[in-house]
C-alpha cells in the first residue's frame, strides 16, 4: 500500500510515519508532501492508496486538497490527522468525503482503529 503523509511540519510528518509503524501499518510505501498543493500533484502522479493530511497548511489547506481531489475525480481514501477535531470540522470532513479524522495528540491505537475500519484502495 502507498500512503501519502501531508503536513507542513517535517517533524509532524515523521511523527505520523513513526505512529503508522507503531500501529502495525509501517510496511507500506510512504510518500511525503509539505502542503496541499504539492500533495495534489503527488496524488495525481503517484496514485497513493491513502492520504493522511493535516487540515491547516500554507498554500492549500487539507480540506481544499480533499475538495480538489474529489473535483478531479480522485476517489483516494483520505483521512485527516489534525490538531482540530471539533464536531463542525468532523462534519465538514465527512461531507467532503474524508474517511476519518484523527485528532492530535494521537496514539498508535487511534491510527490502527481508523485504518482497520476504513476500506483503503
Amino acid at each position: 500500500m502507498k500512503i501519502l503523509v501531508v503536513d507542513d511540519s517535517r517533524v509532524m510528518r515523521q511523527i505520523v510515519i513513526r505512529t503508522l509503524r507503531q500501529s502495525g501499518h509501517g510496511g507500506n510505501d510512504i510518500l511525503e508532501a509539505e502542503n496541499g498543493r504539492q500533495a495534489l500533484e503527488m496524488v495525481l502522479a503517484e496514485h497513493p492508496d491513502l492520504v493522511l493530511s493535516d487540515w491547516n497548511m500554507p498554500e492549500m489547506t487539507g480540506i481544499d486538497l480533499l475538495d480538489s481531489l474529489r473535483q478531479a475525480g480522485s476517489t483516494v481514501t483520505f483521512g485527516f490527522v489534525t490538531s482540530e477535531g471539533s464536531e463542525a470540522m468532523r462534519s465538514r470532513a465527512s461531507a467532503s468525503g474524508a474517511a476519518f479524522l484523527i485528532a492530535k495528540p494521537f496514539t498508535p491505537e487511534a491510527f490502527d482503529a481508523a485504518l482497520s475500519a476504513t476500506k483503503v484502495g
